[in-house]
């Protein structure tokens, strides 16, 4: 019997020599998956050692316009991809199973109320949304757990349940109430973006800064300023997206804590208003703050259509302008109905760290720092601040409510037997 004959030779990403020498076009290709591997392997080692933490999560909304905050039917661990309405909906990027596939730690779940709600029910809309959210981690004990400090958020991470954090979407949430604002914090906000969409009473929201708009305040009020030094005192993170860029600039000149924004783009590769232009961008290096980016294609290529690639542009003009350590990752998932290519739910985000990697510029530290160093960084000098505030000894702001306030209630002031 003849012995069958093997061809000598190296092989090179997986492939014998000869076969290179017959199928030249398939090196590339074998390199490049090669080579993929690996980045997806040092990926997931940064993610082990380093919690991924997200900015920006609107499930919470869609489970009100959804299931009208009704929890006992949702299968929030199965895979909602083959459950309606989430698996008809372009609305939907987000369940437990692909959290953990897309190896996310620590996720700030948006407690929103919409503008229509201003001057009405924004105070109840957003109190009752923060409790969907204590009431869907509750339901989970195994996979999540409710966090309010940074230390919480490595303590999380080690223990492998996903922590969960409040960030209360808008100003006009708080009805120009510190005591609301207050109440909030308490109840484990840990965040509030200043504006939505909207202005407030005390504050401009990005569409004045659109042509042809005009601006309401010209920034912060003087009570817009009064909410960002008592959320210094609280120990409660200043979020600028949606904000005007006047609002930004007075936001940073007023607070002592570094600020974020929780989900928004650079403005120079994409002229959105709710983008983030240079000039602020160096603003937030000195104010020691966060651009976490977001993927909605109209922040990203202000188009219908964006790729991850798109989205790698604008964390590498962030980085260029600000710096490594004031940029993260604020997706904004299922608040938005159109989403990049190669990003289509949050099950994707080592794809986007993987494609970083690609740059000899990008390191494995430099990855831990975007993922989530960089926000832990913030928010323990946020920590910080309240800290060094309680110790000079300051107390609340005092709440200053006129015969007839900015929303147009009256104030009774009979002084006779109330019966």
């Amino acid at each position: 019997m003849k012995s069958k004959k093997h061809h000598k030779g190296f092989v090179l990403c997986g492939l014998n020599c000869l076969t290179i020498i017959y199928f030249p076009l398939l090196l590339p290709l074998a390199c490049s998956q090669s080579d993929f591997d690996l980045r997806m392997q040092r990926v997931r080692k940064v993610l082990k050692e380093v919690p991924l933490i997200d900015g920006h999560n609107d499930l919470p909304w869609n489970i009100r316009k959804f299931l009208q905050n009704q929890l006992k039917d949702f299968r929030f661990a199965g895979d909602l991809r083959g459950i309606k309405p989430w698996s008809t909906s372009a609305w939907s990027h987000t369940d437990l199973r692909r959290l953990k596939e897309g190896m996310v730690s620590a996720q700030f779940w948006s407690a929103y109320a919409p503008c229509s709600s201003q001057y009405l029910d924004a105070v109840q809309l957003t109190i009752e949304q923060i409790d969907l959210i204590r009431r869907l981690v509750n339901m989970h004990p195994q996979h999540m757990t409710i966090v309010t400090t940074a230390s919480g958020i490595e303590e999380s991470h080690k223990s492998g349940k996903l922590a969960s954090l409040i960030g209360v979407e808008g100003g006009h949430a708080i009805g120009t109430s510190l005591s609301v604002l207050r109440i909030f914090y308490q109840l484990g906000a840990r965040y509030l973006t200043l504006t939505h969409t909207c202005n407030t009473p005390w504050a401009d929201c990005c569409k004045v800064d659109e042509p042809g708009r005009v601006p309401h305040i010209g920034g912060l009020s003087k009570f817009g300023k009064s909410v960002v030094q008592e959320m210094n005192r609280l120990g409660m993170i200043v979020d600028l997206s949606h904000v005007s860029v006047p609002s930004m600039l007075d936001a940073l000149s007023s607070s002592k804590a570094p600020v974020i924004f929780s989900h928004s783009s650079a403005h120079a590769i994409c002229n959105s208003s709710r983008n983030v232009p240079d000039h602020v961008l160096k603003r937030i290096a000195i104010n020691g703050g966060l651009v976490m980016v977001a993927f909605y294609p109209h922040f990203v290529s202000c188009s219908e259509n964006a790729n991850l690639r798109d989205v790698v542009a604008h964390i590498n003009h962030i980085r260029d302008v600000a710096g490594i350590d004031h940029v993260g990752i604020g997706a904004g998932y299922d608040g938005v109905n159109l989403v990049p290519k190669g990003l289509e739910d949050v099950s994707k985000y080592p794809y986007l760290f993987a494609a970083l990697l690609e740059s000899d510029r990008w390191t494995e530290e430099d990855i831990a720092k975007v993922a989530g160093r960089n926000l832990i960084r913030v928010f323990k000098e946020v920590e910080e601040v309240r800290d060094d505030m309680e110790l000079q000894g300051i107390q609340p702001l005092e709440e200053s409510i006129p015969p007839e306030d900015v929303m147009g209630r009256s104030y009774c002031r009979y002084q006779g037997p109330r019966t």
